[in-house]
């Protein structure tokens, strides 16, 4: 039994005449999408899987969907006869190009055989000449296929290749079982000591032999080191380090990737020419001093020592001079030059070092990339990549990253040991003003098939044309981008109520929920305001260091198409001087453990920022009918007495004259004259997050209604309005009855309606609304008109279609709470722009917007 050993990710071509079994083979140890057949595309292309015509067709789509399929990393295998090395020159160069590894199989049948099986397939109908051809060119081709592919596998016969298994192979450099704990450790250049230093601060226990010499570390916590790379040259103790990192690695304490200094000492070891500066010097002559076993040791230890690991499921990778995303995971010697020299322009500075391009700058992978190689003065995260070479061996520190942690950990180094060509810089794509990541938002982020992956909802896709309009309104009008970190998702109604004189009823909201077996709900009064999102800082200093704003501003308040709420910016500092006061009074800072808040709410009245709409779409409306209508009355009156058969118009006037009369005082009783912050109210109803924690999903919204009304309970400016809510048990009648009792009783003296939302645990496996609205009679005359609840209109709303608003309503949601988790977890800002940008995008969506 012959065991064929093939890369789980890569190109495996099958390589025989036609009739030696390949598409048999291939069926028996490969998944069907696994296998792309010349004949299948043939058959796509032409309708007819012998079409000899099509043969130049059809090659172009199997090289097609091989390129798609190695392009995502799949596995695949080609079933044609590859015997002509013309054929698989063209395969091998797609698998160059996307940086896999290639293996053939080559199953070789006797021609007897081989044409025997043709001979009972009537379909191929091959002329006498093609399997002898076929036969010869793949003798030729022998010879050169072990240089063509990094394995080939040769079956002889029809039992060999019948008895035959296949096995997977991991690549090298994936180690995703590895989850850590990781101390991901910077540049030691031959600073021995500081790296013991180091490893004690982190909690290793260091193992010494005889001599004292350290041959090893582990932590007692069960977390492993990682090595960046560059043990090696400048520092004073080159054999030191390379013995402490092997014998780490070599009791499984440790990983280690190549480092560019290895990679040329290596090859000065070897006895090749190489340039001996940047510290190569230092290096040969400590080693030169140790025993030669060592030195062999060593050599071994560097020559196996890989380009870059993927570790904790694809979460983080480690490459010395970091790697794009589309080299994670993949094997070829750019992969490798990328990953020990990183990307350069071609050109030189003016110290006669290489131009490296800011790959960082435009990382947009979701896994963290932690590399070395550029010294730096401070570890700074860019977009998810972070830089821990901060030059220890030039005076600066070594640093390590602790994983998942996020925690940076340093020794400074006890003098300097080497002079550096240039001074250090800070990296490339870092911003200044203390912010850690980079803040670019590019539109191809939010456009395309990969959408944006949520949490909630998978991913959540955005169309073209939708995100080309948000990012004109973000562009122009938007505050800060550094402030614009959340953007309220919109809100379904109610089931429409089947109620006499009702659209929407609370009867409907609480049986939905009911039936898709939430147990409670809350529901939470609707202010009649707009929509207002507040970060609150607690001091400037956190302005700084936590969203990189150096202008003085603390935060802001803005709309939920990232306006500014105010445009005079001392009102709206004014706001968040009266908001930061409550949420200290109320000793916020200290129990959420956080220097900064995220608030979602409702400001108040509703004429503070919607007064032009008012004036010109409302108020116009109810001047007009209430000024045309009593004429219209008058005559119609006068028309009645002198005994004109109206047919019931006179009736309908006047009903038409008390409803715009019912419209006017509906908008009327939102709108109140404000003087400065006099009469501005802020209504809050989530505390949406904070340092590490976003709240917006991890805490029930009893918890958010706690929390709301102690704010407003230490706010003497009376800012604060609180926000009214009953709890409701979904298995009570009395329950549900008192919470329409308490909905009737609000509406009729002039509120809005209220929000209901589920409260957990919420049922498995079940897609439930993140809350609805339920609105009452008179508010919706403001939204459908004056007569919308005349018999014929009602009807005729009675049949609006919710469907499109509450899938809307979803993926909003599910892109904010995206958004929150990205910000409070201290991921690039780009990345909390990825999904507050998408929220923005969906608001184009075609949706009746009086929904």
């Amino acid at each position: 039994m012959t065991e064929i050993r093939v890369p789980e990710m890569g190109l495996v071509v099958l390589v025989g005449v036609s009739g030696s079994g390949k598409s048999h083979f291939a069926r028996k140890h490969f998944k069907p999408t696994q296998v792309v057949s010349s004949d299948f595309c043939r058959g796509v292309v032409s309708d007819d899987d012998n079409d000899q015509s099509a043969t130049g067709d059809a090659f172009d789509l199997l090289h097609y969907i091989v390129a798609k399929r190695l392009r995502r990393g799949l596995l695949t295998v080609v079933d044609a006869t590859n015997v002509q090395s013309k054929a698989r020159e063209a395969l091998l160069r797609v698998a160059k190009e996307h940086d896999v590894l290639s293996a053939a199989i080559v199953l070789d049948v006797p021609e007897r055989l081989a044409a025997e099986r043709n001979a009972a397939r009537p379909e191929r109908d091959l002329a006498p000449h093609v399997i002898p051809r076929q036969r010869r060119e793949l003798r030729r081709g022998m010879r050169s296929l072990g240089r063509e592919f990094r394995r080939v596998h040769v079956l002889t016969g029809p039992q060999e290749i019948d008895a035959a298994t296949i096995a997977y192979e991991k690549a090298w450099n994936d180690k995703r079982e590895l989850t850590g704990p990781f101390d991901v450790i910077g540049d030691v250049h031959g600073c021995r000591a500081e790296l013991e230093d180091l490893l004690t601060g982190l909690g290793y226990e260091i193992d010494r032999d005889a001599q004292a010499r350290a041959v090893g570390a582990n932590h007692p916590g069960g977390r492993s080191a990682v090595f960046v790379g560059d043990l090696v040259d400048r520092g004073p103790d080159t054999p030191g380090v390379l013995r402490l990192v092997k014998g780490m690695v070599a009791a499984g304490d440790a990983l280690c990737v190549s480092g560019n200094h290895e990679a040329k000492l290596i090859r000065a070891l070897r006895g090749r020419k190489v340039r001996v500066a940047h510290g190569l010097a230092e290096s040969l002559e400590q080693l030169a001093a140790q025993e030669e076993d060592f030195r062999d040791d060593a050599l071994r230890f560097m020559d196996g020592l890989i380009s870059h690991y993927v570790l904790d499921g694809g979460r983080m990778v480690v490459a010395h001079a970091g790697l794009k995303e589309d080299y994670h995971g993949r094997a070829s010697g750019r992969v490798r030059s990328f990953a020990l020299y990183g990307d350069t322009t071609g050109e030189t500075d003016e110290y006669g070092l290489p131009v490296r391009y800011p790959w960082a700058r435009d990382y947009r992978g979701k896994a963290m990339v932690v590399y070395g190689h550029t010294p730096v003065p401070e570890a700074e995260w860019v977009n998810n990549t972070i830089c821990l070479d901060t030059g220890v061996v030039f005076g600066g520190k070594l640093t390590a990253l602790r994983y998942p942690e996020r925690e940076l950990v340093s020794v400074p180094a006890r003098q300097v040991w080497y002079e550096p060509t240039r001074p250090l810089e800070a990296p490339a794509g870092a911003s200044t003003g203390g912010h850690r990541e980079n803040d670019v938002l590019n539109i191809g982020d939010v456009l395309g098939n990969q959408g944006v992956e949520t949490r909630l909802m998978g991913r959540v896709t955005v169309r073209e044309e939708n995100a080309l309009a948000a990012l004109e309104v973000m562009s122009r009008f938007a505050v800060d981008p550094r402030w614009l970190v959340y953007l309220p998702p919109t809100m379904a109604p109610a089931e429409t109520s089947s109620l006499p004189g009702y659209l929407e009823h609370p009867a409907e909201a609480l049986a939905a929920y009911r039936d898709k077996g939430v147990v409670r709900a809350v529901c939470e009064e609707k202010h009649m305001g707009s929509r207002a999102v507040a970060v609150v800082c607690r001091d400037a200093s956190v302005a700084v260091e936590r969203f990189g704003v150096t202008d003085g501003t603390t935060g802001a308040v803005y709309t939920r198409t990232g306006r500014s709420f105010f445009r005079d910016p001392s009102r709206t500092a004014e706001v968040l001087d009266r908001l930061r006061a409550a949420i200290g009074a109320a000793g916020l800072w200290e129990e959420l453990d956080t220097g900064w808040l995220v608030i979602d709410g409702e400001l108040l009245p509703w004429s503070a920022k919607a007064m032009d709409l008012i004036r010109t779409q409302y108020a116009a409306t109810g001047a007009a009918a209430r000024a045309a209508l009593p004429m219209a009355s008058d005559v119609l009156a006068r028309a009645d007495a002198r005994g004109l058969d109206l047919g019931g118009l006179r009736e309908r006037v006047d009903r038409r004259a008390a409803n715009a009369s019912r419209f006017r005082d509906a908008y009327a009783r939102y709108c109140w004259t404000v003087d400065g912050l006099t009469g501005i109210r802020f209504a809050p109803f989530q505390i949406l997050a904070g340092e590490g924690r976003s709240w917006a999903d991890a805490r029930d919204h009893e918890w958010h209604m706690a929390v709301a009304e102690r704010l407003a309970d230490n706010d003497p400016s009376e800012l604060v309005q609180r926000t009214r809510s009953v709890t409701v048990d979904l298995g009570s009648p009395q329950s549900e009855a008192a919470a329409v009792e308490w909905w009737e009783k609000l509406t009729a003296a002039g509120g809005e309606g209220m929000v209901v939302k589920p409260l957990g645990p919420l049922p498995e496996g079940i897609k439930v609304q993140p809350g609805v609205k339920c609105r009452g009679a008179e508010y919706l005359r403001i939204i459908y008109g004056p007569d919308y609840l005349e018999p014929e209109n009602l009807d005729r709303l009675r049949r609006r279609s919710l469907g499109r608003k509450r899938s809307l309503a979803m993926r909003e949601h599910a892109l904010g709470t995206e958004a929150l988790g990205r910000l409070a977890g201290g991921e690039p800002l780009w990345r909390v722009h990825q999904a507050v940008f998408a929220v923005l995008a969906l608001e184009s969506e075609p949706v009746d917007p009086r929904l």
